[in-house]
């Protein structure tokens, strides 16, 4: 237990400082574009239009749990086989661990949102936030353009960063492994398409299921945060967390998307159009602010940094009390 904190201690803190570097991901395939292909070549084989919506679904059920099954078996052989090798053993398996982690990439495609409305205006704010929402941004305002950044950050946060770094922790690599290819699958087949509502539907409850820790916790850490930063009292953000993020389509968005909504006084949600679909979300905060832009990207980001920061320190408290035990 020791050494899982000690790695991913360090993983964070590599991930935080270097990131995604482009130059790698040019050159081998992403860990996450490996699942995908596996994830991609099951859907046309096991998820063909001419069975019944009974068999798709049955096929979805037995390949998640077969993907599932593989990646933790296979993540445990890595782990062993890694440890064999002493301090170079760690030292890979650090880096494979940050390489899991988004925090960097959050924070800088995030960052570009903000950027692009200073430097570009609102044109090359629709730009940069288009890289992060799956929402039609040819509607938006400066102020709707930088609600969908700020919403992208917690939502991310949460399944990004928290989610994957909550997994390593109670399961150690074959628990993130697991973790990253349930996140994927879900991201890939677990949307309510003609073509996936039956297959993908096993994949989409599981993550549900499995991000159900790590949004409540994002949601815990952003009122300490905005507590810490003197923003807002703790009791009236949580307020609002519990009141509304329920309302939210997702069983876990909402939480965090809701927790820095009353952190900055922000009414975040609200009807979106994806193409031809408008949505009519509820709104998340709604006695807050709608109007928003760079300034409050500015403030989401800081806030999520020191976010960030209490995680490092749980970590750090959690590898002390391990190491005098």
């Amino acid at each position: 237990m020791t050494a899982d904190l000690a790695i991913l201690l360090f993983a964070s803190l590599l991930d935080r400082s270097v990131g995604d570097p482009d130059w790698l991901w040019r050159r081998v395939p992403h860990p996450v574009v490996l699942f995908g292909r596996v994830i991609d070549k099951a859907d046309r084989l096991f998820n063909r239009p001419v069975l019944s919506p009974e068999r798709r679904r049955r096929n979805g059920t037995v390949f998640i749990a077969v993907l599932v099954g593989a990646v933790l078996l296979g993540g445990l052989v890595l782990s062993s086989v890694l440890r064999l090798f002493g301090p170079l053993g760690y030292a890979a398996e650090i880096c494979l661990v940050a390489v899991f982690l988004a925090q960097k990439s959050l924070f800088d495609h995030v960052g570009a949102v903000r950027d692009a409305l200073l430097a570009e205006g609102l044109a090359g704010g629709r730009r940069a936030v288009s890289l992060i929402v799956g929402r039609d941004v040819a509607t938006l305002d400066t102020a709707g353009v930088s609600r969908a950044a700020i919403e992208s950050l917690a939502e991310n946060q949460s399944d990004g960063v928290v989610a994957p770094w909550l997994a390593y922790l109670i399961g150690g690599l074959p628990g993130l492994l697991a973790y990253k290819a349930i996140n994927t699958a879900d991201s890939m087949i677990g949307h309510l398409s003609d073509r996936h509502r039956d297959f993908g539907r096993a994949a989409a409850k599981l993550d549900d299921v499995v991000n159900w820790p790590s949004a409540r916790l994002t949601a815990i850490l952003y009122v300490a945060a905005a507590t810490i930063k003197g923003l807002a009292a703790w009791r009236r953000v949580w307020t609002v967390v519990e009141r509304d993020a329920p309302l939210h389509r997702s069983p876990n968005a909402g939480w965090p998307e809701a927790a820095i909504a009353a952190a900055l006084n922000l009414s975040l949600g609200g009807p979106r159009r994806y193409g031809d679909l408008v949505v009519d979300a509820p709104s998340l905060n709604g006695e807050g602010r709608r109007s928003a832009g760079p300034g409050e990207i500015d403030q989401a980001l800081s806030l999520t940094k020191l976010l960030f920061a209490l995680l490092l320190a749980i970590n750090a408290g959690l590898l002390a009390i391990s190491l005098l035990l």
